[in-house]
């Protein structure tokens, strides 16, 4: 049994072409205990969506789950965990000093009302706080 919150490999496939895709379970809340309220969770999606890239080329994806307890993150190519957890610390440091939630308007998401700077921000803080249990 695993406890939020915490970093860990969910999937990892290999491609015909030798292309590895590995998909990591980003853990913020205990699974059946509790779970982020939406606009947090949306607006901390956003944030980490734009602000990851700046520190890693090979992120596919950051996408959140249905039950509201976490994230994936799917990468190309790039299989070291030490590097992984790196890059999400430098990430949500990053989302500590946003000003605004980027694409956070009608044209750009399909829910522009539904965000929270300062709530995503507080789950940032929280997960940061707790880095010695990510692994």
């Amino acid at each position: 049994k695993v406890k939020a919150p915490y970093v860990r490999v969910a999937d990892r496939k290999k491609g015909a072409n030798g292309d590895v895709i590995v998909k990591y379970d980003v853990r913020f809340k205990q699974p059946n205990q509790d779970h982020m309220d939406m606009p947090s969770l949306h607006s901390l999606e956003h944030l980490v969506a734009e602000i990851i890239r700046n520190h890693a080329s090979y992120v596919v994806d950051w996408s959140p789950m249905g039950c509201q307890t976490g994230f994936y993150l799917t990468v190309l190519n790039h299989d070291n965990y030490t590097e992984i957890l790196e890059v999400l610390e430098k990430t949500m440091q990053d989302v500590l000093k946003a000003k605004e939630v980027p694409a956070s308007n009608e044209k750009q998401c399909g829910w522009a009302a539904n965000h929270t700077l300062e709530g995503a921000q507080n789950l940032a803080r929280a997960f940061l706080d707790k880095r010695a249990e990510w692994s």
